[in-house]
């Protein structure tokens, strides 16, 4: 069967399957249990050939996510022991973020270390991506502590005792203390992100200050590294849909479907949030930097709708960077805050992964404290840097951040059957505030052109042919 053909097959049959299911819960009809059953595996199996012939790693994991959740219904007793798929797919996704981390940050920083001669510009630029991304952590924290998400996941059969934050009375001295590493393989093997955070920052600031000839092999290495492990996240993505289905059956036959209800209120939560940060923080920003809203929102509709489809901010970047100068931005400006934005300006980045942060929290059952939500979600601002392009890299981040503030992982894997639907609107939002932050720098530098009109490409070719027939060509 063709590939179009099979979309009305798969929606009919979810349609029968789904009423089926209601009749059969409440008895009318006579619909037996084993007749809704037997429809919904009907669904599921052209639901499978549909994605064997899409191809779409997205699609797969909510293929997998479907089957998982059925599996978890309808065989809870097999359903725990899939538990070792997720596991296996989260200890994969740990070895992935040490090396993740300081290549992109060292990469960030030091390849940047022209930062000097571009001067007040990039000062200018640091500083608005600082201030923006946190008005982003704000609106998420509130909006999660607002909507509690989270909030009364049961934890029946989940064992939590050995996962749960550590209660150990901390002071101020040992907080500071904890943010440094005495050993850096030791902070590696232990999980512990922000010091590896650290030691990548300070080993990108000495990279930055010594000689050309003995950065640019670094840096490349460097460079290399972080090109290396994005290959290799999207390899451990390919493990994704099984590690999804194991958690969400293993989850299902745990605990029923009430943690998927929580996990379409964060969604929810994160479309709104992210709504009000578009409304509240980046227009007004758009109306005192005086950035004609009309012409700026024509202009990035075609790389944010990319951003959208393909949950790639790097498949945007040519277009948006295209589109900037159009709008009136001299090029050598969108060339250096674009991409220095990719890494320092994940406005959409940063709010989901405070949202996703206390949600694990908040599903766990621990109550955090405004500080130990303000330090979380810090460290994984910075651990954030660089990751842009990416599909579902943010996950990574997640995963080894919670690891190392001791939260439980099985919350995790709740967000990641909705996480290809979040990471659309978030990677959406990191392409608008990164070229809104480029059109900001121009005015703030003076060289933003109002009435910018870019050359038709028709035109230019018509007034070639006109030169070359005047010279008789």
């Amino acid at each position: 069967m063709k590939f179009s053909r099979l979309v009305p097959v798969v929606l009919l049959l979810a349609v029968v399957a789904v009423l089926l299911t209601v009749l059969a819960a409440y008895g009318i009809g006579g619909i037996s249990s084993g007749v809704a059953q037997a429809a919904r595996w009907l669904f599921l199996a052209a639901f499978v050939a549909y994605a064997v012939q899409r191809r779409s790693l997205t699609f797969w994991i909510v293929v997998s996510m479907f089957v998982g959740a059925e599996i978890g219904n309808d065989y809870p007793a097999f359903a725990v022991n899939l538990k070792v798929l997720s596991d296996a797919f989260l200890r994969l996704v740990k070895t992935i973020i040490a090396p993740l981390v300081f290549g992109t940050l060292v990469v960030g920083i030091a390849g940047h270390a022209n930062l000097k001669q571009v001067g007040k510009m990039g000062l200018k630029a640091l500083v608005y991506f600082e201030i923006v991304t946190t008005f982003a952590l704000f609106i998420g924290l509130a909006a999660i502590n607002l909507t509690k998400a989270g909030v009364g996941i049961s934890q029946t059969g989940i064992d939590v005792t050995d996962e749960k934050l550590q209660t150990v009375e901390q002071s101020t001295s040992d907080i500071i203390l904890h943010i440094f590493p005495e050993n850096i393989a030791k902070s590696i093997a232990e999980g512990q992100v922000l010091q590896v955070v650290v030691f990548a920052i300070i080993f990108a600031i000495g990279l930055a200050m010594v000689h050309q000839k003995h950065r640019r092999p670094m840096l490349e290495w460097s460079e290399s590294l972080s090109e290396v492990m994005f290959k290799f996240t999207n390899v451990v993505m390919f493990f994704a849909p099984l590690g999804v289905g194991g958690a969400l059956a293993y989850t299902v036959g745990k605990m029923g479907f009430a943690p998927l209800l929580n996990a379409f209120q964060l969604l929810l939560t994160l479309y709104a949030a992210l709504i009000v940060f578009l409304l509240v923080i980046l227009l007004p920003i758009a109306f005192i930097a005086r950035i004609p809203v009309k012409r700026f929102i024509k202009a990035i509709a075609e790389p944010v709708s990319i951003a959208f489809a393909t949950t790639s901010s790097e498949a945007a970047l040519p277009r948006a960077m295209e589109a900037m100068e159009g709008l009136g931005v001299p090029r050598r400006i969108v060339a250096f805050v674009m991409p220095t934005g990719y890494s320092f300006n994940l406005d959409g980045t940063t709010l989901y992964l405070s949202l996703a942060a206390v949600f694990v929290a908040q599903a766990a059952g621990i109550d955090l404290s405004l500080g130990q939500q303000l330090i979380m979600v810090f460290t994984l601002m910075l651990t954030s840097k660089g990751v842009a392009g990416v599909p579902r890299a943010s996950l990574v981040i997640l995963l080894a951040t919670v690891a190392s503030f001791n939260l439980p992982a099985w919350p995790v894997f709740i967000i990641l059957g909705i996480d290809a639907l979040m990471d659309m609107a978030r990677t959406a939002v990191n392409v608008i505030g990164n070229c809104l932050a480029t059109a900001v720098v121009a005015r703030w530098e003076g060289e933003f052109i109002d009435n910018y009109v870019a050359p038709d490409p028709v035109d230019d070719l018509a007034e070639a042919d006109s030169a070359l027939a005047q010279h008789g060509h």
